[in-house]
């Protein structure tokens, strides 16, 4: 019995290692198109910036790592051309043809490129891109940038780049950042991203670098999940565009699962398809397409979005929905947002913002937004739980959250945003 998995990155390895665990007598191909795997494409902002010396500290394994140790073939610069599934076989570009019984589609997104590149206009998604990128800066030095969408990869590259020296301009199609249209949070990352001298420019949408003067053009427009040759084949493609899936990650051709940056999967707290490309979620999925394609019978029950990225030392974090994403889902949401001290000042306590967001009917919380330059990722997580345990704001009230003056405040800014939420019930 022969499983193939096309993708070698975070998804598409989790589902090979998975798999072999589960059953020693498989075997197991991943197909990869780049030149390197296992490595944390997360951290590719940050090799720019100067934090990483080279990708190889961001890789965690080599292909010869996953024969020896785990008896997984991996075949990389190896590209599908087409997949036959009545035959169950893909053809590579090369040619060759490679024949499986069962197949993990885990071939991740793409960047979304500009109308007529020029050389300057790089994207950033892979290790390549990367490599790339900081050949043209290392070699031309160029000083001034334009980044072009304010996601996370643009924000983080406008951290990148500043760091560098680099005078930078970001253009935004929206009035707001992160997908979250959220009045606060522009105005502090908007303050924030000024005080660092860069230009911004909110609702400036831009078709093609030869609108933009920069030495050096970053896009990070959008993503699109890579569905198109698994399509052909006969995969259905949910609302979202990228690939319907079960809870078992099982696509609606047989023998065939997909998991991570190509395929949706279910909200928790919305109960919807959802497409919300991210790492942590791409392993998870990966381990479960890998269990049942090895013939277990898991689920992945799905994600509040619970994500973190840091702006110019500021981090901002989210899990489930804003009053916007919640009204469009049928929910009544009400919200408060508060700030307060992550510590007593005596400790260096810094400013914490919090937005809580609950349905007016069934006092249910829906989302929670933060952003501070330290807490965060502690005070997201504790928000992300309560949105899995489907905790209404009365139940959120009675946790009991640790408190020690060296590391928290008397009040946890959480409960004090729920309190206030709770008003804004009342």
């Amino acid at each position: 019995m022969r499983l193939v998995v096309v993708g070698g990155v975070a998804a598409g390895l989790s589902a090979a290692s998975r798999a072999r665990r589960l059953d020693a007598s498989l075997e197991i191909l991943v197909l990869e198109k780049g030149s390197r795997i296992a490595y944390g494409a997360c951290g590719l902002p940050y090799y720019i910036e100067g934090q990483a010396e080279s990708l190889d500290q961001l890789t965690l394994h080599t292909p010869e790592f996953f024969r020896r140790e785990r008896r997984i073939e991996v075949r990389t610069q190896t590209e599908v051309a087409a997949v036959r599934h009545a035959q169950r076989e893909l053809q590579l570009v090369s040619g060759e043809r490679i024949r499986y019984d069962k197949l993990v589609w885990a071939a991740g997104a793409r960047p979304v490129h500009p109308s007529r590149p020029d050389d300057r206009t790089f994207v950033l998604r892979t290790d390549a891109d990367a490599a790339r990128l900081q050949a043209f800066l290392s070699e031309r030095k160029p000083k001034t940038a334009a980044v072009v969408g304010g996601g996370y990869i643009g924000l983080e590259m406008v951290t990148a780049l500043r760091a560098r020296g680099l005078s930078v301009t970001l253009y935004e199609a929206k009035g707001h950042y992160l997908h979250r249209d959220d009045d606060w949070l522009t105005s502090r990352i908007t303050g924030l991203l000024e005080r660092c001298r860069v230009a911004v420019k909110l609702r400036t949408p831009v078709s093609s670098p030869a609108q933009m003067g920069e030495d050096v053009i970053i896009w990070a427009a959008g993503m699109q999940p890579n569905t198109a040759l698994i399509a052909d084949a006969g995969a259905a493609t949910g609302r979202t565009g990228a690939l319907q899936v079960t809870d078992r990650c099982e696509t609606t051709l047989p023998g065939v699962w997909a998991a991570g940056d190509c395929a949706e999967t279910n909200h928790l707290v919305s109960n919807r398809p959802v497409w919300l490309p991210l790492g942590a979620t791409a392993n998870k999925m990966g381990r479960v397409a890998g269990a049942n394609a090895a013939g277990a019978r898991e689920r992945f029950p799905g994600i509040a979005g619970t994500s973190i990225v840091r702006v110019a030392g500021l981090g901002v974090a989210f899990t489930g929905l804003n009053s916007a994403q919640a009204r469009l889902d049928g929910f009544r949401p009400a919200s408060a947002v508060i700030d307060a001290q992550d510590r007593p000042r005596y400790f260096r306590g810094r400013k914490l913002q919090v937005e809580l967001v609950a349905d007016l009917g069934t006092r249910r919380l829906l989302g929670a937004t933060i952003a501070g330059d330290e807490g965060v990722r502690g005070a997201i997580n504790v928000a992300a739980t309560a949105l899995a345990a489907r905790m209404t704001l009365d139940d959120f009230l009675s946790l009991d959250l640790a408190y020690t003056p060296p590391y928290a405040a008397a009040t946890d800014p959480l409960l004090i945003a729920a309190r206030q939420l709770a008003r804004e019930l009342r």
